[in-house]
Formats: structure tokens, C-alpha cells, sequence
């Protein structure tokens, strides 16, 4: 895609699963890349192993220092900065007998790390006349479920911060917006399945139309799109990469008679 060759890109959460796909992505585009992580092995591995164009930065997103630290280390090295995807996240959620702390703790972490990078990278992407930031949003925000609150409530929140934050930086040019994976191989579905993927695929049919959950590759060439020169006229917006899953609605897809005769 256009618009990625030699350019300069921070993925918080870079160093496993849907993160590192995503660095993985934009090192296969010419870009150069920094991995900001709190897991020191993995994010030095995947750095070590891409080579020059690849910086691992150890960043804990809740700290605001080592936010500033991980930014200002991604310009003395690369010269400046153009794209930012906001992916770091945890998963802590008892659902309605999460403790404050628990809520505290997944809003900093999930809604508001991301904010904080925002502050730090976009006068970065102005200082190069421009730029474009992914937010890591899920399906999770637009649908109640049972048992979770904390996750879905941190999700839904992107949504909203990510059209605030389009509209603000608009006017210099810096691009924002999100992204809403549907179930996505990654290490909490492998834990789910002790790492059987026909079985996740085959659970994730009923809920994804086109027939299986997705590869951490789906949602990194979206992030590729939104960042390229594809995506030049396109801002505060979600794209879903769900493989049908926000449009099935309860019956997921099947007509009323279908249940019926069930």
C-alpha cells in the first residue's frame, strides 16, 4: 500500500499475538517500527529478529514517563513519527462484581494509556505535516453479554475517544481511527481451546459468517489500510474486521422460521 515505505510507527503491545502481526505488517512495508511492551523477552526477540528497522522500547502504557520516554526514543532513532496503533490491553473483567481497583486499573490500562500516547505522538506527526493513529477497538463494544463489563465498557469508550480525537487533530492533518476485531486467534483463545484451532473455528462459525475466527494477519492489514495513503479521506470511523459477526444480530444470521423449528 501507499504511503508506508520509510515511514516511522509506535504499536503499544507489540511484542505478542495481534501486536506483533501488526509490527510484523509494517516492517514487511518498509516502515520503520517501534515496539512499545511491557514483556521485555518477547518484544526484544521480535526486535532482534527484524533487524535494524525494528526498536523494542520496554513501556508500561499506565505510566505516563515511560510514555514520553518511549516517544521521544522512537524520534532520537528514527527522526520523527507518523503512525501510531494504540493495541496494548488487558482482559481483567469479573463483570459486575469487579472491584473499583479492577475498573480503575482496565480503564487506565485499555481507554486512557492510548489518550496519553495520543498527547505525546501528535505533536510529533505534525512537526512531518501529518500522520495516522489506529485505536484497538472489539465487537465486544457494541453488544451486552453476560458476565463482562469492564472490557465491553473500555471498548465502547475507544470508540468515542477515537471521534474525538479525529475530529481535534483533523485540522493537522493526523488521521484517526479504529478498529473492532471480531474473535481473533490469540493467546487468551489458545489457552480456551489448549491451542486446538480447528475447534475454535469451528465455534466461531455460529457467530462469524464467513466461517471461522480470525487470524491476528486479518486485522493487520487494516491497520496497514488505515495507515497507508489508501485511507487518505477516511477519519473517525470503526472498521470492523469481524468476518460478518456485528451484522448477524441475535439470530446470528438465521431466519426466524430456522429457530423456530430448532
Amino acid at each position: 500500500m501507499r504511503g508506508l515505505d520509510g515511514k516511522v510507527a509506535i504499536v503499544t503491545g507489540g511484542a505478542t499475538s495481534i501486536g506483533a502481526a501488526i509490527v510484523r505488517a509494517f516492517h514487511g512495508a518498509g516502515t520503520k517500527v517501534a515496539i512499545a511492551d511491557i514483556n521485555r523477552e518477547a518484544g526484544a526477540s521480535l526486535a532482534a529478529e527484524l533487524g535494524s528497522r525494528a526498536l523494542f522500547h520496554p513501556t508500561n502504557v499506565a505510566v505516563d514517563e515511560q510514555i514520553v520516554a518511549c516517544v521521544k526514543a522512537v524520534v532520537d532513532r528514527f527522526g520523527g513519527l507518523d503512525f501510531l496503533v494504540n493495541n496494548a490491553c488487558i482482559y481483567i473483567d469479573h463483570g459486575l462484581e469487579s472491584s473499583r481497583e479492577e475498573w480503575l486499573q482496565s480503564f487506565n490500562v485499555n481507554v486512557v494509556s492510548g489518550a496519553r500516547f495520543v498527547r505525546e505522538a501528535a505533536p510529533q506527526m505534525r512537526a512531518r505535516g501529518g500522520g495516522a493513529i489506529v485505536n484497538l477497538s472489539s465487537i465486544a463494544a457494541r453488544f451486552g453479554q453476560a458476565g463482562r463489563a469492564l472490557y465491553p465498557a473500555c471498548k465502547a469508550a475507544i470508540l468515542q475517544l477515537t471521534r474525538n480525537e479525529a475530529m481535534e487533530l483533523a485540522a493537522h492533518k493526523i488521521r484517526v481511527n479504529s478498529i473492532a476485531p471480531g474473535w481473533t486467534w490469540s493467546a487468551s483463545i489458545e489457552r480456551a481451546t489448549a491451542g486446538d484451532r480447528a475447534k475454535a473455528d469451528r465455534v466461531g462459525a455460529d457467530y462469524h459468517p464467513l466461517g471461522r475466527i480470525g487470524d491476528p494477519e486479518d486485522v493487520a492489514r487494516a491497520v496497514m489500510f488505515l495507515c497507508s495513503d489508501e485511507a487518505a479521506f477516511i477519519t473517525g470511523v470503526n472498521l470492523p474486521v469481524d468476518g460478518g459477526h456485528a451484522m448477524t444480530g441475535p439470530d446470528q444470521g438465521k431466519p426466524a422460521t430456522w429457530r423456530l423449528s430448532q
